[in-house]
């Protein structure tokens, strides 16, 4: 289905496009000047639209739907399996110099760093292949945020301009991220390193740069290098559920106080939050302020948890301990609308239905399931969706 989307998109945008063709010329002469106001050289402009074109399928990727959300554990299988794992490892080593110099400096883990290689690009390997400028120009034309693409586009000038890269074959993700870490220009410009000195910041082939860039991103947006990001935990019988979400914060010791069974070297951290990420049944991870570092890097749960997990890994400990009964099956897009629209209309106000299970959809649950004596976890899961929508 999401192909099919893509393939009638592709085509109705191109058509689009084609009869836009004036309208975009007088939007770019009119982008080119605001570029050359803004200090950019008139060489820079030229070069980076040289050629710079409309792409049709990244407006198409920009506006998709993901026919089926993915769990957490399946989210995790995924992206930081064995395999993975092990190639994190050999690379961990054979980098050890450069990463125990970057943790020396800023404070943050080999392990964390690897982590977030592994996940943003493959170790590398992965880094887009969209003409960047051509990406960034679509989106600010035709994007559904695109003055926030503008600004980036213009910052993607001014790091040519700065000759940290050629404006010829400048390629990343087709949402405008690129380099080893996937920095959007803005994040080059505000926290990019020049770790190997030798005159330009090189997220793309220095690993110094690359690694050194990351560290200084999540060390000033508030890393503590003494504390986790998050740990597996064990939660009584009698835990009152709702209070496992990201809002409720609590001290380990009056978590512990709640009957959670944790580490007692961990009694004195403040501000920690425990999430459900697969509800009641799947593993509680207590979370720490390392973990909303993560998530200013990118705002997906799951995302955060399965960076910690690699890390954890990297470090050698084990896996997460998962019980048989947990649900496995992941909801699609099409079913999140339909529960969504079906808690409005029992008087859980869940918002707008989007087909993505919020904050306010998992609160509208917990609501709901208050109603029902069912655990309150949030957690929008098939045998809810059943129990709500079939029965």
């Amino acid at each position: 289905m999401r192909v099919l989307f893509l393939c009638v998109f592709y085509l109705a945008s191109s058509q689009v496009f084609a009869d836009d063709k004036q309208a975009f010329k007088q939007w770019l002469s009119a982008l080119k000047q605001e570029a050359i106001s803004d200090g950019i050289s008139k060489n820079t402009v030229n070069l980076t639209f040289k050629k710079a074109k409309l792409i049709p399928r990244v407006i198409a990727l920009d506006r998709a739907q993901p026919e089926f959300l993915s769990t957490y554990l399946a989210y995790l299988d995924k992206r930081v399996n064995t395999a993975v794992v092990e190639k994190g490892r050999m690379l961990q080593q054979e980098h050890e110099v450069i990463l125990d110099a970057v943790q020396a400096r800023y404070g943050v883990p080999k392990q964390i760093l690897v982590s977030f290689w592994g996940m943003e690009t493959h170790f590398g390997r992965s880094q887009g292949d969209f003409d960047l400028p051509s990406a960034l120009m679509t989106l600010a034309y035709e994007g559904r945020r695109a003055d926030f693409f503008r600004q980036e586009l213009m910052h993607l000038m001014h790091i040519i301009d700065a000759h940290h890269h050629a404006a010829t074959d400048l390629r990343g993700s087709w949402a405008g991220a690129m380099g080893q870490m996937q920095f959007m220009p803005s994040t080059f410009l505000n926290h990019g390193v020049d770790a190997d000195l030798d005159g330009r910041i090189n997220i793309w082939t220095s690993l110094p740069d690359a690694f050194s860039s990351a560290a200084n991103y999540l060390a000033k947006s508030g890393w503590h290098a003494d504390e986790p990001v998050a740990i597996q935990v064990k939660l009584p019988k009698n835990f009152n559920y709702a209070l496992a979400q990201l809002n409720v914060r609590k001290s380990v010791a009056a978590w512990s106080q709640l009957g959670v069974e944790v580490p007692s070297f961990w009694l004195d951290m403040d501000n920690t939050a425990i999430l459900l990420p697969q509800g009641w049944k799947g593993p509680a991870m207590m979370v720490f302020g390392n973990f909303d570092v993560i998530m200013q890097w990118n705002r997906s749960v799951n995302y955060a948890l399965a960076v910690s997990n690699f890390a954890d890994q990297l470090a050698g400990e084990v896996p997460l301990v998962v019980e048989t009964d947990v649900e496995t099956d992941a909801l699609s897009f099409n079913q999140i609308w339909a529960l969504q629209a079906k808690l409005n209309e029992l008087g859980f106000a869940c918002g707008k239905p989007d087909g993505f299970p919020g904050l306010k959809t998992q609160e509208a649950i917990r609501l709901y399931q208050a109603t029902q004596q069912l655990p309150q976890d949030g957690y929008a899961s098939p045998s809810l969706y059943h129990r709500l929508l079939e029965n």
